[in-house]
């Protein structure tokens, strides 16, 4: 199986020589343990695993000695099983201050952040890998996407060129790295043991009342869903649970790292803005699976093609930032009228309206909806249309036509 190398490495080198405490969180199968054993080849770094149960109950019931046992520097894998040893970590962090000491991974993000939280404030770098993203696949920096002409052409030297039909099968494949490295050449057969396995396994740890072929029918719908404002009666009717359910088991996909939502822009000086986020997938390999497209061909025909590109799209643009190790401010606009941007990126103090379309060549009205920034308190700058067309271009000095697999 090849390694592919993870643009999260550098931030894990940078941010190991300033904290004593790493932790990596991120879904199960996206190469968390893989990306730092590979970077602690060669060092005299030791390892210990909490899927061992003789080491998770040990770490749980007298988790000093288990310190001692594996003592620093030590990557202590899936530590979301014993929250018992915070308080032990932090100890021996303010006793040595030594940068690097932890390496953590967890998988279960807000039920280990309260724990770390509480107990490793201020002594723990937190960063987030997701599923790979187009630049580890396929070459090129990674740096977080920026509607600026001289990078977007600095990009475009580096990175592999693509057609509709390429972009699609990528869409179709999805981003998983067994998948993508080769070691499971067929996906249908690599997702549906990956929901059954890892999926309905940490959902029981979450909470062991909930229905798994409920929750499958609930993870379908929500994939169905993928691109649009969050409607969760919709969601509930279509899996057969209640509202209070579904908004609980959207808040579970979040937790395990399946999705995340793209909230509204707002600003006190723009009125009658709605106010319902959009569901996202970090992998649309999963989508495809769960909305049961067959072919990279079907999808890229079918009912769903231009709510699963969006998708995509809005997910390497958030991969971008993550991997850089930096939150990104990203948002869409929709108003009363139902007049939408589809992407309000936020940074520096200025917004970049970005449309995002199937089309390969994309005409000025996409970006009159731009307008509708401009009463904002802050100032909108250039825009783009990010499509199928294979070159880098532009409608006019301020709005560029970005090719999807430039981002």
């Amino acid at each position: 199986m090849n390694y592919i190398t993870r643009s999260l490495e550098k931030v894990v080198e940078e941010v190991t020589k300033e904290y004593p405490v790493v932790l990596v969180t991120g879904p199960r199968q996206v190469g968390k343990t893989t990306m730092l054993q590979k970077l602690m080849d060669g060092t005299s770094r030791g390892y210990v695993s909490l899927d061992d149960l003789n080491e998770r109950s040990l770490a749980k019931n007298d988790p000093e000695l288990f310190l001692q046992l594996h003592k620093p520097p030590i990557l202590i894998d899936e530590v979301q099983y014993a929250p018992e040893l915070f308080t032990y970590i932090k100890i021996s962090v303010d006793k040595k201050h030594k940068p690097g000491d932890f390496w953590l991974t967890g998988s279960q993000a807000f039920k280990l952040m309260r724990g770390v939280r509480e107990s490793l404030a201020g002594r723990v770098a937190v960063l987030s890998l997701t599923s790979l993203s187009q630049a580890e696949v396929y070459g090129g920096k990674t740096e977080p996407f920026s509607v600026d002409i001289e990078l977007l052409s600095d990009r475009a030297v580096e990175r592999a060129k693509a057609d509709t039909r390429e972009i699609f099968e990528r869409i179709f494949r999805g981003s998983m790295p067994a998948i993508v490295s080769g070691q499971n050449s067929n996906s249908q057969i690599f997702y549906s043991s990956y929901l059954s396995t890892y999926i309905e396994r940490d959902i029981k740890e979450i909470s062991d009342t909930i229905d798994s072929l409920k929750f499958l029918r609930f993870i379908t719908a929500a994939a169905a869903r993928c691109g649009q404002m969050t409607n969760i009666a919709d969601i509930a009717r279509d899996a057969d649970i209640n509202q209070k359910q579904a908004k609980d088991w959207l808040g579970i996909l979040e937790t395990l790292g399946i999705i995340f939502t793209l909230p509204t822009y707002s600003n006190n000086l723009l009125k009658r803005l709605v106010k319902t986020p959009k569901i996202y997938f970090y992998d649309t390999g999963l989508v495809c699976y769960l909305t049961k497209w067959s072919s990279p061909e079907t999808l890229e025909s079918g009912a769903m093609n231009g709510a699963i590109l969006e998708n995509y799209v809005v997910a390497e643009i958030r991969k971008s930032y993550l991997n850089c190790g930096k939150e990104p401010f990203m948002y869409y606009y929709r108003d009363k009228d139902a007049k939408e941007i589809d992407i309000v990126l936020e940074h520096d103090g200025v917004l970049n309206p970005i449309e995002i379309k199937k089309s390969s060549n994309p005409g000025t009205d996409l970006i009159k909806v731009f307008g509708l920034l401009d009463k904002a308190s802050v100032p909108r700058k250039k825009g783009a249309v990010i499509c199928m067309k294979p070159e880098l271009s532009a409608i006019d000095r301020d709005n560029y036509i970005v090719p999807v697999w430039l981002i």
